[in-house]
């Protein structure tokens, strides 16, 4: 096996390689190659700063939100390289390339930043929900290094949950539970043929669930991506299902290259035994 941290590899992103092919002379174009050779790789390092707040405002208002800054030496990513000889003469690849996915450390320092703020406000029985977050990463345009932070810069979610369910009168031992995501699409950074954009989506989870005291039991019914309200926040990089106008078919996809997610069901039966009744 080729060591490539020994041999002489084409650049990241294979952009000169591209440059060489698009040369009206394949041996002119062998002057748009650059390579560059890869060193051992390094664990990372990393120095981070937070502030944060947690409080409970007017009995009712709890607040958490928190900044962090983290500064990254040796920040390990990826690099893609062809590996592989040219005919000086024709310029033409002699016995095929070789395309390589190599773990490598940043050139320069990485910095990550991100803050998130989150609410819930209880009334007797409810409670209302909601936190934001913004996520961040800053690497120098010159560094080859593919970062692979696959983390969407926007998202939040709003949630309404209860201990009685409220109908035409109170119904005891009913709870329920209603949360709304929404994440922001970004650029998903894999292996070469797993690299592509993540478009924005959103969902909605709920449940309800019963308690029978004397059973010691609670049973709980739900599901989660029920269907979606993104003709809301819609922009130019919402899902196709806006266009068919169908929110009731929030299938979505997470990871590039992976399968749609649709809706999940479930049921479940919970015994408390620190609660039973003698």
């Amino acid at each position: 096996m080729v060591d490539l941290r020994k041999e002489r590899i084409l650049c990241s992103h294979v952009e000169s390689f591209a440059e060489y092919r698009n040369t009206t002379s394949l041996a002119e174009g062998l002057n748009k190659l650059e390579y560059y050779n890869l060193d051992k790789i390094r664990p990372e390092k990393a120095k981070t700063i937070e502030v944060g707040y947690r409080g409970t405002h007017f009995e009712r208002l709890y607040v958490d939100m928190g900044y962090y800054l983290t500064f990254y030496n040796d920040f390990i990513g990826y690099n893609i390289g062809l590996n592989g000889k040219f005919d000086q003469a024709n310029g033409f690849p002699d016995g095929g390339l070789q395309v390589f996915r190599v773990a490598s450390n940043s050139l320069e320092t990485v910095t990550t930043q991100g803050y998130s703020i989150g609410l819930n406000y209880y009334f007797k029985k409810y409670s209302l929900s909601g936190n934001y977050s913004w996520n961040k990463l800053t690497s120098s345009n010159e560094d080859p290094i593919i970062p692979a932070f696959n983390t969407p810069e926007h998202k939040f979610n709003l949630g309404f949950s209860g201990r009685e369910l409220v109908l035409f009168d109170k119904i005891k031992n009913v709870g329920f539970g209603v949360n709304y995501k929404w994440i922001q699409g970004f650029t998903f950074e894999g292996s070469p043929q797993f690299t592509g954009f993540i478009p924005t989506y959103d969902m909605v989870d709920a449940q309800v669930n019963y308690t029978v005291p004397k059973w010691n039991c609670t049973f709980k019914v739900g599901g989660s991506n029920l269907f979606g309200l993104m003709p809301l926040f819609t922009n130019e990089n919402t899902i196709n299902r806006i266009e068919d106008n169908n929110v009731l078919d929030n299938r979505n996809v997470q990871v590039y290259g992976g399968p749609q997610i649709g809706r999940l069901a479930y049921f479940s039966i919970l015994y408390d035994f620190n609660h039973k009744n003698k």
